[in-house]
């Protein structure tokens, strides 16, 4: 969410009340003849589908901070939405997609004292990793900044955590969006975070390699056959077969196409060489294998099915927060679904979520499963639910 300059002035007011959204929607899925599970064996890793939470970290703010959010912009009421922790999403849920929005912190205690704390007349965080140095998880610095988990290497521990309770899960992909501050916040009195230049992006292989051994994560160099680019490994080589990575964990970036921050991490390493994260290459690319079409409808479900179908993994988003809710737009969950995207987002992947705005709106895959058959890219003889032993 941009936020707005010429509202910014209105963070120190908090005259506006929140208001509830009224709606109802229930999404009703049939449930398909689940496939065997020695039938499976010779699936890929881009013949599946699953679902993910979108910035599974969140945590709306308190009734004070969020009078002042919408006082500052009404659009905030979009924020107001809460997940549960990442290891009762993976447990509970059937969450097998994380999105984590990272911030550079080098020194440690940067985001220690968000500004509508400052606003709402509370004191600094207390959390004592917040004054370490290492990547901080956060959506908004100073503005939105609740958590599930605060830094970077806790939201790992504990998906690692869970990952070695259940060592035969399909991969665990987690989407990272390298995120800074808004400069209309940092304008107003918020901090503002460090670039992301190549140290810092360092950094994110190092942490993510501090919990993870590398038997566990499925990088590049894991895909990319000898000779090839990783693109021509996937389109013509194939993704893994399933088993064969059941029990690792798969990161990629959220931030996509031309730009400092892909150009600084490939630089020196077209193909993602001994790095820990996939990044969003164009079609076409030597780096291309992941991307993202964030909505599946119109002409983009097409697009996403001629993705699929060539062999990249896709990610779409079956709804939006509370937009989804608010204008009661729930065929965006079949649409999706259809599309073959391999992981498909929500905000609401459990029924209840939506209750406090009197809808029972809810995304998921048919059946109460983790993991589907790709309704695109699988093998005819895949039907159904994927086991996960």
């Amino acid at each position: 969410m941009r936020i707005s300059r010429t509202v910014v002035a209105g963070l120190a007011s908090a005259a506006i009340a929140a208001s509830g959204l009224a709606g109802t929607a229930i999404v009703n899925h049939q449930t398909p003849q689940s496939a065997g599970q020695d039938g499976n064996s010779g699936l890929r890793l881009n013949q599946i589908q699953m679902m993910g939470s979108h910035n599974s970290y969140h945590r709306e703010l308190s009734a004070a901070e969020q009078k002042v959010q919408q006082a500052q912009n009404p659009g905030s009421v979009d924020l107001w939405y809460s997940h549960a922790s990442i290891p009762a999403q993976l447990e509970d849920q059937n969450i097998r997609t994380l999105e984590l929005d990272l911030l550079p912190d080098p020194d440690g205690g940067l985001y220690t004292y968000p500004l509508i704390r400052k606003l709402t007349g509370q004191g600094p965080l207390t959390d004592p990793a917040m004054a370490q140095p290492g990547i901080k998880i956060m959506h908004i610095p100073d503005f939105d900044y609740n958590t599930n988990c605060d830094t970077f290497v806790l939201c790992l521990q504990q998906v690692k955590s869970w990952s070695d309770k259940h060592p035969d899960h399909v991969p665990i992909t987690i989407n990272l969006e390298l995120k800074q501050s808004d400069p209309n916040v940092v304008a107003a009195g918020g901090v503002q975070s460090p670039p992301w230049d190549a140290a810092a992006l360092d950094g994110v292989d190092r942490e993510i390699r501090s919990v993870f051994p590398e038997k566990t994560l499925l990088t590049a160099d894991d895909v990319r056959k000898p000779g090839l680019t990783l693109e021509q490994s996937v389109l013509t080589k194939g993704w893994p077969k399933l088993d064969a990575v059941r029990g690792q964990v798969l990161f990629y970036f959220d931030n996509g196409g031309p730009g400092a921050i892909r150009d600084l991490y490939l630089a020196g390493k077209p193909n993602l060489e001994g790095r820990a994260v996939f990044t969003r290459g164009p079609e076409g690319q030597p780096d291309a294998a992941i991307t993202q079409v964030n909505d599946p409808r119109g002409a983009n479900q097409a697009e996403i099915q001629r993705l699929v179908s060539k062999g990249y993994l896709i990610r779409t988003r079956s709804d939006e927060p509370l937009a989804t809710i608010r204008d009661n737009e729930t065929s965006r969950v079949g649409i999706a679904l259809a599309s073959g995207a391999q992981v498909v987002t929500t905000d609401f992947p459990v029924v209840g979520m939506a209750a406090r705005y009197d809808s029972d709106f809810v995304a998921k895959l048919p059946g109460h499963t983790a993991v589907r058959c790709n309704p695109v890219s699988a093998p005819q003889w895949c039907r159904g639910n994927v086991a996960e032993r």
